[in-house]
């Protein structure tokens, strides 16, 4: 039998299952195509960061086309059956050699789904905390005010307790007045010196008041709000100003004391 015979008889033998495969495989890309836009359009609407989900419309294709190739390599007589059930044994012991891995991915798409914290953000959890600077699909990672960053597995943050500031902290200060000062002198300055730096939010209103009734001082907890971004200057500035009106008002800033007595033995 001659060459050109032997390809005529191959061509009549497979070819309408080689056409049909062919045409498989096209409305197998077409398909992933579409899908893969929808699911884009999907995506879009939600917040995540773009390389997350550029990397799931990908996986959502690469998953259609395998169904498509699977289903032409059926045409040619090949059983899928044993071909699937060693894709389950290599993906058994792909995913437990990747286990931690596997668990930063489901956690990290838990995270982006359910949003407990936005980039942007301050939180605090694990001992650490930072603003949100990023969030991956494996990892999340913080920023702290002296450009450090501390990055956690997202395996770590799904399940533990999370404390999240939002994108605004209200600052904690406190300073010291001796108890013969004019208490409604002091608060009042105060709240002038809080309400002029620009660095204080208008709302929520700052909260400046009488904290505490200590040893040797009245403590006025001066207590506004401003952005995360403006947490260390505008400590610092507000300090500064405070201790700089105070002795110009000559209010008296005390500071701890101790008294000693000697007596003289019997």
């Amino acid at each position: 039998m001659s060459i050109q015979d032997r390809m005529l008889e191959l061509m009549i033998r497979y070819g309408f299952d080689v056409l049909a495969a062919l045409v498989i495989l096209a409305a197998g890309f077409l398909a992933a195509r579409w899908v893969g836009d929808l699911v884009q359009q999907w995506l879009m609407r939600q917040e995540m960061e773009p390389p997350i989900r550029m990397l799931m419309v990908r996986a959502v294709k690469a998953v259609v086309v395998l169904f498509a190739a699977l289903a032409a390599l059926e045409k040619f007589g090949v059983s899928i059956g044993p071909f699937l059930a060693g894709i389950g044994v290599v993906g058994l012991g792909v995913g437990l050699a990747l286990q931690s891995t596997l668990s930063n991915v489901i956690a990290g798409l838990t995270i982006i789904f359910t949003k407990p914290y936005r980039v942007g953000e301050y939180i605090a959890l694990l001992g650490v905390e930072g603003q949100v600077s990023a969030i991956t699909i494996f990892s999340t990672t913080l920023e702290h005010a002296d450009k450090s960053r501390v990055v956690i597995p997202n395996r770590k943050v799904v399940g533990e307790v999370l404390h999240n500031y939002g994108s605004v902290r209200q600052l904690h200060l406190s300073v010291g007045v001796s108890y013969g000062t004019d208490l409604s002198k002091v608060l009042a300055v105060t709240r002038e010196l809080v309400a002029a730096n620009p660095l204080v939010l208008r709302e929520p209103a700052p909260v400046v008041g009488v904290s505490l009734l200590a040893d040797s001082a009245i403590t006025i907890a001066v207590q506004p709000w401003v952005r995360v971004v403006d947490v260390v200057a505008a400590q610092a500035e507000l300090y500064h100003v405070i201790v700089d009106r105070f002795r110009a008002m000559q209010i008296e800033i005390p500071f701890p004391q101790h008294e000693v007595r000697l007596l003289a033995g019997s």
